[in-house]
Formats: structure tokens, sequence, C-alpha cells
């Protein structure tokens, strides 16, 4: 069977519940081999640990963007003690999810803009003091996430993902050239989504790496519109389960086959995340 690496998979979700651990192992079913679950808040940096360990996955902690509002400024004291406390643990792969969200609106304005930037430049630094790869939440925000990694970084290199990239081929270059991923999931298989489709075929195949982001970013299969869900059709649930299907269509995009699309994606999910490569060793 072909094997998959998802990227990044919100198991922890609300929409997962208990059932996590059986989406887990469905998808483990259809040959995902290992997820990679992101924190999105300091409250639930417990629960992906726990689940990570449950399932034989990885995790990430971090604070996402569009959490600010809520999170508190002892926070990135807590992920510090966090990333200290749990430096040995194998399943502890990144800092993340985090980054910078200029699609909402109240997000652009200030003061949560700043506030924004201030998490994003903190744990960009946390990441450095702990030598771990970053997962980056991109969305119209690639030019000042660029700007944070060159001004903590200091013209050294980065290890990490660019999660759910949607930029231009120019900012895609320049995340590759600082060292990172760019994750590709769902919102790829759509034919309308032309720029992102050109990206994903022409982009060189040691940059990319596979992702759902499940429960969100569902693939074109699984969508339904606002006139379905109001005829009453159910919006259909993202899983980790659905990561081969959307890796099939990539390798479609690309005209080369299935499984040299997964070796390399798998390949390029362990340089972006070395340590990954001890947890995978038994495959």
């Amino acid at each position: 069977m072909t094997t998959w690496i998802d990227t990044h998979c919100h198991l922890d979700a609300a929409e997962f519940g208990s059932e996590a651990l059986a989406v887990r192992a469905h998808a483990a079913q259809q040959g995902v081999k290992h997820c990679v679950i992101p924190a999105v808040l300091a409250a639930n940096f417990d629960r992906v640990r726990h689940l990570a360990h449950a399932s034989g996955g990885s995790y990430a902690l971090g604070i996402h963007p569009l959490y600010v509002k809520q999170a508190k400024d002892s926070d990135l004291q807590q992920l510090d003690a966090q990333l200290t406390l749990h430096r040995d643990d194998p399943r502890l792969v990144a800092v993340g999810e985090i980054g910078l969200d200029l699609w909402v609106p109240e997000l652009t304005q200030s003061p949560w803009r700043e506030r924004q930037t201030n998490f994003y430049l903190a744990q960009l630094k946390l990441a450095k003091q702990h030598d771990m790869p970053v997962i980056l939440h991109v969305r119209r925000s690639a030019d000042l996430l660029l700007k944070g990694l060159r001004a903590v970084g200091g013209g050294r290199p980065w290890l990490g993902i660019a999660h759910a990239f949607n930029g231009s081929n120019q900012q895609a270059q320049a995340f590759i050239a600082l060292g990172f991923k760019l994750g590709f999931g769902g919102a790829m298989t759509y034919e309308r989504a032309q720029q992102l489709r050109r990206l994903a075929t022409t982009l060189p195949l040691e940059s990319i790496v596979l992702e759902t982001d499940s429960p969100d970013m569902p693939p074109h299969w699984i969508y339904k519109t606002a006139a379905q869900r109001e005829a009453g059709e159910p919006q259909g649930r993202n899983t980790p389960g659905e990561l081969p299907r959307i890796g099939a269509e990539l390798a479609a995009l690309r005209g080369i086959c299935v499984e040299e699309l997964a070796e390399a994606t798998t390949r390029n999910a362990l340089d972006a995340l070395p340590r990954l490569r001890a947890l995978l060793a038994s495959f």
C-alpha cells in the first residue's frame, strides 16, 4: 500500500470529539502512516500532546493568529515552559501553528493586527531559542511573514512548513530559499483554484508536503455549497483519510505516478520536521 504523511491535521478539533482516535485509525487503513497535530492555543497544548501519543503521531505547540484575541500575554511564557518541559519528547516536532492572518477583517485593524505581529515574532524567537522548526499559518500575509523570518533569523536558515500556501510564485521561492516546505491540501483540488494548481504543478517536487488541515480545508468532493446545505445536504467532514485522494490529484496534475509523489512528499516532511525520522524509522 502507498503510504503518506499528513503534515497538518487538527485531530483535537471539536468536530472530531470522542471520535478522534477512530478517525485516525481509519486514515491509517487508507495508508496515512503519520499525522502531525498542531496546537492553536495554550488551552489545547495538553490535548494535542495526548492525542499524538495515543495515536502514534506527533504534535506542535503554538498560538494561532486567529486566537490572539483570547490569548493572554502569559501564554507565551506557558509556551516557553512547555517547550522546555517536553524538549525530550520525540513526538514534539515543531512550534506551531503560528503566523499572521490578514484575511479576517477585524484582525487587520488595531489593536489585533499589532497583537498578531507581537505573538508571531515572540514565537519565532522561541522556536530559535529551542532549536525547533515552525509551522506557519499564511493567509494574505506572506510578505510580512517573510519579513519576520528574516528579522528573527538574522540570515540563518529555518526548518518548517508554510501551511496551506496560496501566494505568488515569487513568495513561494522566497519561503523555499529560507528553508521551508510548502503545504498543499484540499484547496488544490478545485479546478477554479488556477494559481494554486499552477504552483502545485510547477514548484520543485522537493519543496512540497501534503496536508489535510482537517476538519478544515475540505477537498472538492466533500465541499457543499450554501445552496446545497440549505437544501438539506450535510457538509462533509474533512479527515486525514482524504490525504491519499488529495495526493492522487496532485500526482495527476504533475504527471507523475502516485508512488513517486508519496515517496517525495514523505521525504520532504522528514526534511522539514527532522524529529519525524526517528518516529518513522520502524516503517
